[in-house]
């Protein structure tokens, strides 16, 4: 029977369809959507940045319980809930031979490149299932994706117990990095973000310092900070950070930029002080290990979720998204 979805029809263009019900190949399942997240990837397909070919339903954030399974499934069961990693490495790339999956030459990706959660029903491979415990909330869990991003942008940090970080940007990316620094044994951790409610949060959830511009924090850092993250993708953010890390510190680019955006280096100061500029991109080989933080507590879901909107209503939560109101938008069909 038909199904709605919300489509991204043309850059700029985006409605609620109806589309044909989802089947699964062998070693697929359908997956009922509990809760679908919005990232800014959503927008950089909706400005045609990303996706290959439009249409596609978007919806790379998705957890939900499975209602059928391909004949070749045994590791989960009508009825198990699950979160879905939207990866769709090729494994036979160069870089995938080299387990660097998320570098594939033949990127894709559920929700990007193929038809997402931003649905009722959608097909996912088993492998890229994680079964959630009993007692975790299935809508909750659609968290579990940007989660393992921010898990993968930890990998290629340096993580040094008593290290200090400057986080840019209290979105939910830059709040689930201040929950993972805190975690990782951060000497301390400060947050900077242009919008006061979401440095009130980032309070809320324990950072050290919150300002709307890192000079109201220097003086307690006089030599810089150890590790300093752009979760914001914006030109002047990320020139800001990048002259805020200290002697031996490391600079992560986290956030997604246009594909415009540019920014001024000192190499000299990279060589001399011996700077490490490092970027993280999506999941690779992460999103298991935030499943299980997720399920035991690394996050706090009713913080970071501010809205629920109904699927109808999907053009709305983007635009609501793309003003920067509220933390973690969702929708729900």
């Amino acid at each position: 029977m038909p199904l709605k979805a919300a489509v991204i029809c043309a850059p700029g263009q985006v409605s609620v369809e109806t589309v044909p019900d989802p089947s699964p190949g062998p070693r697929d399942v359908v997956v009922r959507v509990a809760a679908c997240g919005l990232c800014g990837t959503d927008l950089h397909i909706l400005e045609g940045e990303f996706a290959p070919t439009l249409p596609v339903v978007p919806g790379h954030e998705f957890a939900g319980e499975v209602v059928a399974v391909g004949k070749d499934v045994t590791e989960v069961r009508v009825g198990d809930q699950v979160a879905v990693d939207p990866s769709l490495h090729c494994g036979e790339c160069h870089y995938c031979r080299r387990a660097r999956g998320n570098l594939c030459e033949n990127w894709a990706a559920i929700g990007v490149t193929t038809a997402g959660g931003a649905a009722e029903y959608a097909v996912a491979p088993v492998r890229n299932c994680y079964r959630l415990p009993e007692g975790v909330s299935t809508a909750d869990a659609a968290l579990i994706e940007p989660l393992s991003c921010a898990v993968r942008g930890f990998d290629v940090l340096p993580r040094v117990l008593g290290d200090h970080y400057l986080i840019y940007g209290a979105g939910t990316m830059g709040l689930m990095m201040l929950e993972l620094a805190k975690r990782a044994g951060a000497g301390s951790v400060s947050v900077v973000d242009l919008n006061p409610a979401r440095l009130e949060t980032a309070r809320e959830l324990g950072c050290s310092g919150a300002a709307t511009n890192a000079d109201e924090l220097a003086d307690d850092f006089p030599r810089g900070w150890d590790v300093v993250i752009d979760c914001t993708g914006v030109a002047a953010a990320i020139q800001d950070g990048l002259a805020r890390v200290g002697r031996g510190g490391t600079f992560l680019q986290f956030g997604v930029s246009s594909y415009d955006a540019r920014v001024e280096i000192e190499p000299y100061r990279i060589y001399n002080q011996e700077i490490t500029i490092t970027g993280s991109m999506a999941v690779l080989h992460s999103f298991e290990r935030a499943g299980d933080l997720f399920v035991n507590g690394v996050l706090r879901p009713d913080v970071l979720i501010s809205d629920r909107f109904p699927l109808d209503d999907y053009a709305t939560a983007l635009e609501r998204f793309k003003a920067g109101i509220g933390r973690k938008i969702q929708v729900v069909p």
